[in-house]
């Protein structure tokens, strides 16, 4: 099948529907795309001074400049457990999202599944389907927190599944996998030979004293997991595009040449910053500065949405909030499309994230505080209008 005829399957996101849809809104509040608001610390644009004032506006090489490489193998160390060697098992991507395409690419043959659990980020599906894969939905359950279970596994494998994602803590639900979560996944994944992709790029943002855990750390994984992340959400440097995967080394080999031939590498003096970020203590005090700050607005609409009629789990991790609007006899999308015409609210409807999404929303709350708080003033006032709760 022609690539061309592969991209008809792949529908745009919904997400940037409606962020297209209420562009030119006066008044409008965004709770839809999944941005930091706080700006690429200070520091870090001073690193990318720096690396053009020493003329790094060349090509790099296709894995990744090493320093940075380094940089991320003594991050994976110190705070996830995992020893990837720089030079062959760790790579440097246009931001994580590409990851995911490239990492697919070096195993998945026509026609064999990747179970993805339901709600998901909507990058997941589109990236099987262009690989040549069939996406297989998993759903996961408010009842447990949107946790993946091994339960729910066991009942869509089959002899042509091949991969897992993982996604922890988890866009849209905010959900975080404990340790005997992913303990009972890998054991799993050995018995069934699946290779992970475990998308980590909101490990940082977690709360309630709730611990992060990369699969990859655990006995035996490393050879069988693709452990993506990036700088995008952890630094707020969405725009700069940087991600990195560590992998064994013939996964990370077969990568490095699908980059060579479509970016060929990630911008340099980019890469350099984020290198010098990574060592930097600034860094990682303005991290935890950003998570306390999305604590504290994670505590006030998870509040707010329950007070106002819309039953909402208490999300451990990520900037997101998934309430169930299913009381309101509206779909996720006609909901979504009523929040933006009478309450000039952009919220995404659980749809676009998956048949287990019908029924909820998705709310950002990386935005500032008196936003947020405005937002829930006009979705409780339009809900009561309507009577809908």
């Amino acid at each position: 099948m022609a690539l061309s005829d592969v991209l008809e399957r792949v529908n745009p996101s919904e997400i940037r529907k409606l962020f297209d849809l209420a562009q030119g809104i006066e008044g409008i509040i965004s709770l839809g795309i999944g941005e930091p608001d706080f700006d690429t610390p200070e520091h870090i644009k001073e690193y990318a001074k720096e690396a053009l004032d020493k003329g790094l506006t060349h090509y790099s090489p296709n894995a990744g400049i090493l320093e940075l490489r380094e940089a991320v193998a003594e991050k994976l160390k110190r705070d996830n457990g995992i020893d990837a060697d720089p030079k062959t098992q760790i790579m440097i991507t246009v931001g994580a999202n590409q990851a995911l395409l490239m990492g697919f690419a070096t195993f998945l043959k026509e026609g064999e599944e990747v179970l993805i659990p339901s709600p998901m980020f909507v990058s997941y599906a589109p990236a099987v389907i262009l690989a040549g894969g069939k996406p297989v939905e998993v759903p996961t359950y408010e009842e447990n927190e949107f946790r993946l279970n091994v339960d729910e596994l066991k009942k869509y494998v089959t002899p042509k599944t091949r991969a897992l994602i993982l996604n922890s803590p988890n866009n849209p639900t905010g959900s975080v996998l404990t340790k005997k979560d992913l303990e009972e996944i890998a054991d799993f994944a050995v018995e069934h030979d699946l290779i992970i992709l475990s998308d980590e790029v909101y490990e940082y943002f977690v709360y309630d004293g709730i611990k992060n855990y990369s699969i990859a750390s655990l006995d035996g994984m490393f050879e069988r997991t693709i452990t993506i992340n990036g700088f995008s959400k952890t630094f707020a440097m969405t725009g700069w595009r940087l991600g990195f995967v560590a992998a064994p080394e013939w996964v990370i080999e077969k990568m490095v040449r699908f980059q060579m031939y479509n970016a060929t590498c990630p911008v340099t003096f980019v890469q350099y910053a984020a290198a010098k970020a990574l060592r930097d203590e600034r860094n990682w005090k303005a991290v935890e500065e950003m998570r306390k700050e999305y604590d504290r607005r994670r505590q006030m609409v998870w509040k707010r949405l329950n007070e106002m009629g819309l039953p909402t789990v208490k999300p451990k991790g990520a900037f997101y909030i998934f309430p169930r609007i299913k009381n309101t006899g509206l779909t996720s999308k006609e909901f979504s499309e009523l929040m933006i015409k009478e309450a000039k609210v952009v919220v995404v409807p659980g749809s676009a994230f998956g048949q287990a999404g019908e029924g909820y929303i998705r709310i950002s709350y990386a935005t500032a505080y008196e936003k947020l708080e405005e937002a829930m003033d006009r979705m409780e006032k339009v809900l009561k209008e309507k009577k809908l709760v």
